[in-house]
């Protein structure tokens, strides 16, 4: 395979490729980058490649430049026209003007993408018909048990409300006297008891609000 792949360089096939190449792209390219854009489309091999580079080297129609332990060849750019001044302000120009194209561009796109994503994450039209339908059955559950609820016999009259408020009111200030008076008394005794206020209400036999998680109401 190798040697098929080289077979362009003996005709000349592969120097005329890379010299049509490097004319027309006009910048610095290595061997290893001059292989890897012509070798899929010409099916150029390396060896082939770097010997054509070479040959049009020694035959001065491109240039050759070494850095270090890698060598670059580009065009010679005797043979392009000599650009004046005007021509390159108006290239200038040109090549801003595609920049702010081109800038304008990638904005669109990003803001076409981030709707994309909006309406990707989105319902659809059948999925809100949908949902709609549902939210319709939900409501119809609702307005049938709060008729239920209105046309039950067993209300609470408001005045019944209030007395079970006035007593709820009662019991708990009573709980809350009680239980203070139970602190203070409990306190008192603790001052000179030798263990711990723990010790002291298992041993009496003592249970406290905490211990069933109870929480005495807030006051109002």
């Amino acid at each position: 395979m190798s040697k098929a792949r080289e077979s362009p360089a003996a005709t000349g096939g592969a120097a005329a490729i890379l010299l049509r190449y490097l004319q027309d792209q006009n910048r610095p390219h290595s061997a290893q980058d001059a292989f890897g854009n012509l070798q899929r489309e010409h099916g150029l091999g390396k060896t082939a490649v770097v010997k054509a580079l070479e040959q049009l080297a020694q035959q001065g129609k491109i240039r050759e430049k070494v850095y270090g332990k890698q060598k670059i060849y580009f065009p010679d750019q005797d043979q392009f026209p000599t650009v004046s001044d005007s021509e390159l302000k108006a290239l200038d120009n040109e090549i801003s003007e595609l920049s702010s194209k081109v800038q304008t561009l990638q904005q669109n796109c990003r803001h076409m993408e981030s709707e994309l994503k909006d309406l990707n994450g989105s319902m659809t039209t059948p999925e809100m018909i949908k949902e709609i339908e549902e939210l319709k059955k939900d409501c119809a559950s609702y307005t049938e048990k709060l008729e239920r609820i209105k046309s039950a016999a067993n209300h609470v009259t408001p005045e019944e409300k209030e007395k079970v408020y006035n007593e709820k009111k009662l019991y708990c200030k009573e709980w809350r006297r009680r239980k203070r008076m139970a602190t203070e008394l409990l306190d008192a005794i603790l001052e000179g008891y030798p263990k711990s206020k723990k010790q002291f209400f298992e041993e009496v036999g003592i249970e406290t609000d905490e211990d069933y998680n109870v929480t005495l109401p807030v006051a109002v």
